[in-house]
């Protein structure tokens, strides 16, 4: 769903990750539904709950790691994790300097969120730094307010900054029925990206591998549906 737009070259990196004795799942702990870190200091959320099973399955001993959404792929990279899971959408562009598992959630629905149905979409529109979304914004016409984090956006159209914040729809969809009415959608939903899916470093194909047999086994006796419906509700789309 995020979709870094980042010209960082590719890491060589030797060994396969799943050779370790420990995988490490990066993730950002501040996107909830996907992932968000719980009053007791741990990552949870519906990442949590995935990356858990795909370990279990896959036979592997796993840990959380937490990093900065604007760094996660050149620390992937660089070799401070094995793994991002962290609501990271499928596109060309990530694919040229990261490989990618098949997703584990579908394409889905961006928004625009404002105080008003009459919010100018052409106007200042917020998104997080570096995604997809931030990419759209910029070559609409519209004047993009970027921010490190998602509840900085947010935040951006209560305060008055922007006129709206462009994001997942699944993201915005709890934080607009919270708000008792001063938060609404506007304008048109887009669709853009390919499903989150993990991110893996080129070099660990047999990881790779590994994980993908884990997502589709979830897919298969419908696991991962129910994943989906317990996180995002019986309307979001599934596989």
């Amino acid at each position: 769903m995020k979709t870094l737009l980042l010209a960082t070259a590719l890491v060589a990196l030797s060994g396969a990750a799943f050779a370790q004795d420990v995988v490490r799942l990066g993730t950002e702990g501040a996107y909830p539904p996907f992932n968000f870190i719980n009053d007791a200091g741990e990552v949870a959320g519906f990442e949590r709950e995935v990356g858990d099973e795909l370990c279990k399955r896959a036979a592997l001993t796993c840990e959380w790691v937490t990093n900065e959404w604007d760094s996660i792929i050149p620390n992937l990279q660089s070799g401070n994790y094995d793994v991002i899971i962290a609501g990271m959408s499928i596109t060309d562009e990530r694919d040229e300097v990261i490989d990618f598992s098949q997703n584990y959630f579908p394409p889905a629905a961006s928004a625009f969120v404002g105080l008003s149905a009459d919010a100018d979409l052409k106007g200042t529109v917020a998104a997080q730094v570096s995604t997809i979304q931030a990419g759209y914004v910029a070559e609409s016409g519209a004047t993009l307010l970027e921010f490190a984090t998602p509840d900085e956006t947010i935040a951006a159209v209560r305060n008055g900054e922007a006129a709206a914040v462009f994001a997942d729809k699944d993201f915005l969809a709890p934080i607009v029925a919270e708000s008792n009415g001063e938060l609404m959608f506007v304008g048109e939903e887009v669709q853009l990206g390919g499903g989150v899916g993990l991110g893996i470093r080129e070099s660990d194909t047999e990881l790779k591998d590994k994980l993908n047999a884990g997502i589709q086994s979830m897919k298969d006796d419908g696991s991962l549906n129910a994943l989906i419906e317990k996180y995002f509700g019986p309307e979001t789309k599934k596989f």
